[in-house]
Order: structure tokens, then C-alpha cells, then sequence
């Protein structure tokens, strides 16, 4: 297969850079620009007179769709164009993957919940009640794939991380390495995933499409997070452990001592029954995930 794979330049885009390694098909990388040493085609998701041109003189036969205005507070402010980057854009894709019977994995968010209360993990079909813009374009985006009928896989993911780019994780291992005492919210609940587990589960989901594209009966939304649950502050104190940085006094607080504009889930865990059953998946403990990032990063005491 002819797999296509934009926004390659971020967490995701560039983990799926490395686990395509591992793959007989043919990757494409795309983003916005061409950053030095990779190999990466300049298309912009924006445009479907684009995606058409490059699905049809790339034989595109699947899209993985990593692109996305991630800003959570940022978005507040700039709603137009998050819209037309989280919900418009995939819709393009959408449409292009119709036009050709291929397929489209969308990667989706939590914060398509929170405005109600729970406090079990969230399935597949709880109702989304995003509490902001980037929740709200992001479950626009995933009503406008269904709208087009294309053959879609959408996962919702949820505490992304990894080695690569701007992120929860990198910032406490530098935190914790440079301040004397940092306060960390306690009472949001959820589970870290590193980006790389997301896409070895990508892959896994390619390899069953390729068995049978013709007929692919597994369109629907999936969660995928790494096992297990802790809060923000947990996460930080298992990265101050793992790296060693130990004389900083990392203390819990509340989430209204952090005044935001958007109010985040107070609890982001996902049942991942269906992803596991469907796809055969098993999922790692995000804390030897954490382990195998922090490694990567030269981080690991």
C-alpha cells in the first residue's frame, strides 16, 4: 500500500516516521514545510484540489492524518481557523480517501468530553461534550469523516508525549532538573501515552486493512491511551524518579491555582476494550512506556 502521512513533523508524524521501518508499504510524509534532513512532501490539508493531486500521482491508498491545531488555551481565540484545521481539513481527506475507496485514520482527542460529570473510563459511544474550541473542532472533524462515508478508523488519544516536539513531558524533565520547588494539579485524571505505543497501534490497524481492503469492516472511532491511570502530579513525580532530579520539591495543587481558559477533563481515562479486541492491540503500562521515552531522550538515571 501507498500510505500517506501528514502533519510529519509533529510528536506523532514523527514517530510514525519510525515505526514505518518496520512495514513493507510505501510512506509518504507531508506537512506544511520540509524540515532539514527529512524526506517530506509540502502539502496543505486545507486545499482539497491538493490531496487530490497528491493521492493521485502518489497512488495514495490510505491516509493517517496526524495534522492538527493542538494549542488548547490558544484556540480559544482563533476559532475560524481551528476549525478549518481540526474539522474542515479531515473532511478534505475524507473526501479524497472516498474518491478512491481508501482509507482514513483520524487521530482524535479527550477533549471531546468534559462538560459532564463521570468517573468511569469513557467509551466509544459516550457523547461527546467538549468544554472548549479544540474539543468542540475535534469532534466537528470526526462527524464531518462520518458525513463523507469513507472508510475511516478515528482514535481518540489522550496525554500525548514523546522525544520529539513541545510537550507535558519534556517540560517536567527540564523543570525538575533546573527549579527548586514546582506545583503540579492533582486533580485531573488520565493516562500519559507516548506517541510512539499510538503508532505501533496505527500500524497494527494498516496491517488488518491491508488483509482485506476491499471489504474493510472496522470503520467506527476507537480509544487508544497507554494502561493505567494517574494524575498530572503522579506523572511528574514519575518523571522526577526515573531521571533522578530529586531535589526538586514537587508539590500537588488544584487546577484553579492555574487559571485557564478552557476547562480541561477532570478525568481523561479510556476503555480500550474495543482497539484491543478489534485490531488485536495489547497496550503497554505507561510507566514503562515513560521509561523506554525518557531512554530515548538520554534522560533515564
Amino acid at each position: 500500500m501507498n500510505i500517506l502521512v501528514t502533519g510529519a513533523n509533529g510528536q506523532l508524524g514523527n514517530e510514525m516516521r519510525i515505526v514505518s521501518k518496520k512495514s513493507a508499504d510505501n510512506f509518504i510524509f507531508s506537512d506544511i514545510n520540509q524540515p532539514e534532513g527529512f524526506e517530506t512532501e509540502i502539502l496543505d490539508i486545507t486545499n482539497l484540489e491538493s490531496i487530490r493531486e497528491i493521492v493521485k500521482t502518489r497512488k495514495i491508498n490510505c491516509i493517517v492524518n496526524c495534522a492538527a491545531w493542538t494549542n488548547v488555551d490558544g484556540a480559544e481565540t482563533q476559532e475560524p481557523l481551528v476549525e478549518k484545521l481540526n474539522a474542515d481539513a479531515p473532511e478534505n481527506l475524507a473526501i479524497a480517501m472516498k474518491e478512491v475507496d481508501g482509507l482514513l485514520i483520524q487521530i482524535s482527542t479527550d477533549y471531546v468530553f468534559g462538560k459532564e460529570p463521570y468517573n468511569t473510563p469513557c467509551r466509544e459511544d459516550q457523547k461527546g461534550t467538549p468544554t472548549g474550541v479544540y474539543g468542540l473542532t475535534k469532534l466537528h472533524g470526526e462527524q464531518k469523516i462520518h458525513a463523507t462515508g469513507c472508510k475511516n478508523v478515528i482514535i481518540r488519544t489522550a496525554w500525548l508525549y514523546s522525544e520529539f516536539g513541545k510537550n507535558f513531558c519534556k517540560t517536567m524533565v527540564n523543570l525538575t532538573a533546573t527549579k527548586p520547588q514546582l506545583k503540579v494539579v492533582f486533580d485531573q485524571a488520565g493516562t500519559p501515552t507516548y506517541a510512539l505505543d499510538l503508532a505501533n497501534a496505527i500500524l497494527k490497524v494498516l496491517e488488518d486493512y491491508n488483509k482485506n481492503t476491499a471489504n474493510f469492516s472496522k470503520t467506527g472511532i476507537y480509544h487508544f491511551s497507554d494502561e493505567g491511570v494517574c494524575s498530572w502530579y503522579d506523572f511528574t513525580k514519575m518523571i522526577q524518579e526515573y531521571t533522578g532530579q530529586t531535589s526538586c520539591d514537587v508539590q500537588p495543587c488544584h487546577s484553579n491555582e492555574f487559571p485557564s481558559p478552557v476547562t480541561r477533563p477532570s478525568y481523561s481515562v479510556f476503555d480500550k476494550t474495543k482497539i484491543k479486541e478489534t485490531f488485536g492491540i495489547k497496550i503497554p503500562y505507561w510507566t514503562d512506556s515513560l521509561k523506554v521515552c525518557l531512554k530515548n531522550m538520554g534522560k533515564m538515571k
